[in-house]
């Protein structure tokens, strides 16, 4: 595990990601530019709405892994700053419907859109920011990355009913939450940053290499968060502590807390996520649960090796500083737990 001091950058101080922004910073302002005008209406409950979660200080990864690729490839022309900002209309849309069917509270710190205005605007705001990631990608003329970004978009929706339906069953395997976490997070990061080497028009080899890496780096991301949902690091990221425990979700936490539980653990889960049944001293016993049995430290574990597999995705790639920042980034995306 690389220490915090290795995960910085040692004579600036800054994060990888960070060093990523500083690296594509004029492409970053471009795209900026162009999602506040994407997301202006007539109907100003639209823009009110998507500033709210888009003005909220994420750190645009995504859009940054297709602005990263571009650059990589030599790309020189404008439609990468497009692509970067349909990646973000989409990360945002699917984030505003998530808060909805989640019932979320908080996000990034600050109350959720849902809470403020309401269930119904916040999913029509987000259908109209998909709308305008498909007018983006049309703009961008390239039917190939048309079909990457609309094909991940599907492959999310998917993933989140996949989700929903496996909510309150401790059957659920491993496989299945893998399947759900590849859907649900790694196809977008998986799509920004191969959406990005396609437009530089480089080999299959480059493009497939971005592809793993976001791929990987996505399914790292997703298990890092859903240990720190069991962790008081989750606060401290402006997230509440236990949602996925009080959504009943079934994350790799408690799928493994469960199949290594004894006979009075089972039946706490049973209680808390099959029947719904639960108090306030019931998340403590969950968290307590999840250590004890190691769970915790498998999911970062694995986590930690889908990072070095997107690192290594990225060692058939030239060496330049934007591949040195994106293999740092991997290695951030876990040691942001700790």
């Amino acid at each position: 595990m690389l220490t915090h001091e290795r995960t910085r950058s040692a004579d600036s101080g800054i994060s990888p990601v960070e060093r990523l922004h500083a690296l594509v910073a004029a492409d970053m302002q471009q795209a900026d530019r162009l999602i506040h005008k994407g997301m202006g209406s007539t109907v100003l409950l639209i823009p009110d709405l998507a500033r709210h979660l888009i003005d909220s200080g994420g750190k645009r990864l995504r859009p940054m892994l297709t602005l990263a690729a571009a650059h990589a490839g030599g790309y020189g022309g404008d439609g990468h700053i497009k692509l970067a900002a349909a990646v973000e209309f989409i990360h945002t849309a699917t984030l505003l419907h998530d808060d909805v069917v989640d019932e979320s509270t908080l996000r990034r710190g600050k109350v959720s859109a849902n809470l403020v205005w309401g269930n119904k605007p916040s999913v029509l705001v987000g259908d109209f920011l998909f709308s305008r990631a498909f007018q983006l990608m049309v703009e961008t003329g390239n039917l190939t990355v048309l079909d990457i970004l609309s094909g991940a978009s599907a492959i999310i929706a998917e993933g989140e009913v996949m989700q929903l339906n496996s909510a309150k069953n401790l059957g659920v395997s491993e496989d299945h939450y893998m399947r759900v976490v590849s859907a649900k997070t790694a196809a977008l990061f998986a799509a920004a940053a191969q959406g990005g080497a396609v437009l530089t028009g480089s080999g299959g080899d480059f493009v497939s290499a971005f592809r793993a890496y976001g791929e990987n780096l996505g399914i790292a991301f997703q298990l890092v968060d859903d240990a720190l949902d069991y962790s008081g690091r989750q606060a401290l990221m402006g997230k509440s502590v236990g949602d996925d425990f009080r959504e009943a979700k079934m994350t790799l936490p408690i799928i493994l807390a469960f199949a290594r539980a004894d006979d009075p653990a089972r039946g706490f889960w049973k209680r808390v996520i099959e029947t719904d049944n639960q108090t306030e001293a019931d998340l403590n016993t969950a968290i307590t649960l999840v250590e004890q049995t190691g769970a915790i430290q498998e999911t970062m574990r694995r986590a930690r090796a889908f990072a070095d597999a997107a690192k290594a995705a990225l060692s058939t790639l030239e060496d330049s500083e934007i591949t040195r920042a994106l293999a740092d980034i991997a290695d951030f995306c876990v040691e942001r737990a700790y």
